[in-house]
């Protein structure tokens, strides 16, 4: 992930403040994030921190006399790392995640293979003798190899005065175990007291194994989220051709400079913006307008970085380099929208936080309370009891509600052909009430094709071969449309003479002594050629709807006309109507001309539409319906697009689009069918409505058993909480969230 830095002057003399994203590795949970973020924002120097645990990444404020380093050794020190110091940190950072999603895969393996005969020995041969001992050495490796980490990071936070989940895990499944083993090694001190003996080795062993588990499901669904800014600036070419006294230099793409010349051949990427000075050729530049018709390119024509050229070569002299780019831009703000911190994601660090410190509190309280009022057996009741809120209170259907929920959520949506990213698009979709539409490729079909054609005589074979010769040899991107659709009609074995490329107007050429032409009106006109009236009338009307119109003459007469547009889909319109029937209000941006668009929106019934917009305005409008107080979600299929999708509250990309666009939003329609936005809409509020069950099942435990694993029920009949008892409930509240989550995969969207 590229460090990004702004300078802004602070109002201390001679100090300036820097701002920089900087990749996160070894956050597990939301709290860690807070960790993170609050060590960040008592460190010296540092005005403000902001962590996002959805990309793993920091937006940090300091002072430039702040060195990079005491932010890296304040984050190490509570067990987390910060990429500063690597010349590709999103290379570096994708690497770690890899390698520690392998990790945690790996000791989630191995804890449930030594957890199963610890969990059966537990439950079902506690009065075995040897199964203590069985359990014991089967335990060890569970909670201190494989577990480690959880220990470890407990520490490290308790030695800077912080808690968070793995804190909890700790004591509980470290407590469990001391105790157990304290029982096993030394049974009759519970004896003697009158108490049996148990031990709680599977308790702990099981919650090591749950918790791993959702961490394992959190990290395969946070996987590649900053995949999208490498695919981006994979667009930029490590190096380029720069003309040095007439001799092209192979350059680095880092050291571009403004005024240089730079040579582009076909098929290589634009590496910096700037204009044209020599040559000519086409650009396809639908990475950055959407639209799928190469440009021409040719004297004093802007070029842009990441654009592709297709057909000749050219000379252009760079004017913005570096950050300066539009490309740099796009990555630039995207990155700022993806870093922006989602409401949800507040309300989860805080209850993160919270949860936390309550359960160690009202752990401490039972302690406390059975020392001074549990009579005789005070200590062993003090120790069971504060044991058994640590153990019911382990957050492991916490962790399993969100990710099993989307787990099945994604299959189901998979099924209907939608690929869902994360827990937020879910919990944001069915709360939408407006809707921004790319058109092309989007509403239309993304690609030109003939969809009319006018021959002014019957017999037109041959005629049809002569079209599709000439259009074969043009270089112009609207004759790939002609050719695909004459291309089963006609032969190809005609041989033209004196071919001549006519520029911005079309082709000539001769056959058997007869001179054609394929063009514009303007080719027809500089020929001397008249077009009839009813042929004039009719490329009018054709052109009211959006269509380009090619005329095809010979010396004296028009041939044929030929209609060529960017078809709507045929689901386009009935997909808008099941919307506006929802009361979504519908908006259509494109960055084609505004005759074309509004023929676009008018024929799908689209009332809001703006046309020759560019990937920022996109961006822009959506913040634009934000400001009033919409929830908008963003429907798109190109890089051009991926500026409004990452500003969008939910993104939608066409899974026939661009990868950039996929990566960027969080929801993919595998379909070109409009008519399956409606189904991901519904299928968002199932699965919202699966994960508050999950939630309400998660915390239902924790609100009942805490209290009665404290001893609440005591004085009224003698009851109190047996830690066996506890896990096994901690252990049905993560079965019964799974379960929960199952019955989504039966449901109708």
């Amino acid at each position: 992930m590229e460090q990004l830095i702004e300078e802004k002057p602070r109002l201390s003399k001679n100090i300036e403040s820097i701002k920089s994203t900087f990749p996160v590795t070894g956050m597990s949970c939301a709290s860690c994030a807070s960790s993170v973020e609050s060590m960040l924002s008592h460190t010296e120097g540092v005005k403000q921190a902001s962590v996002n645990f959805a990309n793993n990444s920091v937006l940090i404020e300091y002072d430039n006399q702040t060195s990079l380093s005491s932010l890296k050794e304040a984050v190490n020190s509570i067990g987390y790392d910060i990429i500063i110091d690597v010349e590709d940190p999103a290379a570096s950072q994708e690497e770690i995640e890899k390698e520690h999603y392998i990790q945690v895969k790996n000791r989630t393996i191995w804890s449930a293979i030594f957890t199963v005969p610890v969990f059966v020995i537990g439950m079902f041969f506690m009065e075995w003798s040897p199964g203590k001992w069985i359990s014991m050495a089967l335990s060890a490796p569970v909670l201190f190899w494989f577990g480690r980490s959880f220990f470890v990071n407990a520490f490290k936070q308790a030695k800077h005065r912080k808690a968070n989940m793995d804190t909890l895990v700790a004591l509980s499944t470290g407590i469990a175990f001391a105790f157990s083993v304290f029982s096993t090694f030394f049974p009759n001190f519970w004896v003697s007291r009158g108490i049996e003996p148990h031990v709680y080795f599977e308790a702990a062993v099981v919650i090591i194994t749950f918790i791993s588990l959702g961490k394992l499901l959190e990290e395969k669904a946070k996987s590649s989220t900053s995949s999208a800014i490498k695919k981006l600036m994979g667009l930029q070419p490590k190096s380029v051709k720069v003309l040095v006294n007439s001799q092209e230099v192979e350059t680095p793409i880092a050291s571009v400079k403004k005024g240089d010349r730079i040579m582009i051949r076909p098929g290589e990427k634009i590496p910096v913006d700037g204009e044209v000075v020599e040559g000519k050729s086409y650009i396809d530049e639908s990475m950055i307008t959407g639209e799928p018709i190469p440009v021409e390119a040719e004297n004093g024509k802007k070029v842009f970085a990441g654009t592709i050229n297709q057909t000749g070569s050219f000379e252009f002299i760079a004017e913005k380099v570096g950050g300066e780019t539009l490309l740099s831009q796009i990555i630039k703000m995207v990155q700022e929208a993806q870093g922006s911190k989602a409401p949800v994601q507040k309300l989860v660090d805080k209850v993160a936080g919270v949860f936390v410190q309550v359960v160690i509190a009202i752990s401490i309280l039972t302690f406390i309370s059975w020392m001074i009022f549990g009579g005789a057996d005070a200590f062993t009741y003090a120790l069971l009891n504060s044991i058994a809120v640590l153990v019911i209170a382990c957050p492991c259907a916490l962790g399993l509600a969100t990710p099993t929920a989307i787990m099945v959520g994604v299959g189901k949506g998979a099924e209907n052909n939608i690929l869902i990213k994360d827990a937020e698009s879910l919990e944001l979709a069915h709360k939408v009430n407006a809707i921004v539409l790319d058109k092309t490729g989007t509403i239309t079909e993304g690609k030109p094709e003939v969809v009319d054609t006018y021959w002014s005589n019957k017999d037109s074979g041959k005629h049809n071969s002569i079209l599709l010769e000439m259009e074969s040899r043009s270089e112009h991107p609207l004759a790939l449309a002609v050719v695909n659709y004459l291309k089963d009609k006609s032969r190809t074995n005609i041989v033209l003479n004196q071919f001549e490329s006519i520029t911005g107007k079309g082709v000539s050429a001769n056959f058997e002594g007869e001179s054609y032409l394929v063009g514009n009106a303007s080719l027809l006109k500089t020929k001397g050629l008249e077009i009839p009236e009813e042929v004039s009338k009719m490329a009018l009307e054709w052109q009211s709807k959006a269509r380009t119109v090619v005329y095809f003459a010979n010396s004296s007469r028009i041939l044929s006309v030929i209609a060529i547009a960017d078809k709507i889909k045929s689901s386009s319109a009935k997909a808008i109507r099941k919307l506006h029937d929802r009361g979504i209000e519908v908006y259509m941006l494109t960055g084609d001309n505004k005759q074309t668009a509004k023929a676009v929106a008018d024929e799908v019934g689209i009332n809001h539409f703006r046309s020759e917009v560019m990937p920022s305005d996109k961006s822009d409008f959506v913040k634009e319906i934000q400001s009033k107080g919409k929830v908008v979600a963003m429907v798109g299929d190109g890089i051009n697009d991926s500026q409004a999708l990452a500003q969008a509250d939910v993104s939608i990309a066409m899974g026939k689009g661009s990868d950039i666009a996929m990566d960027v939003a969080k929801m993919t329609l595998i379909t070109s069918d409009l008519n399956v936005i409606p189904k991901a809409l519904n299928l968002s509020k199932k699965t919202v409505y699966g994960i508050r069950q999950n939630l309400f099942w998660a915390f239902i435990y924790n609100v009942i058993g805490i209290p009665v694993a404290a001893g609440v029920l005591f004085p009224l009949n003698g009851f109190l909480l047996d830690p066996m008892i506890a896990g096994a409930a901690m252990a049905f509240s993560s079965v019964s969230v799974v379960a929960n989550s199952l019955r989504l995969k039966f449901s109708q969207i």
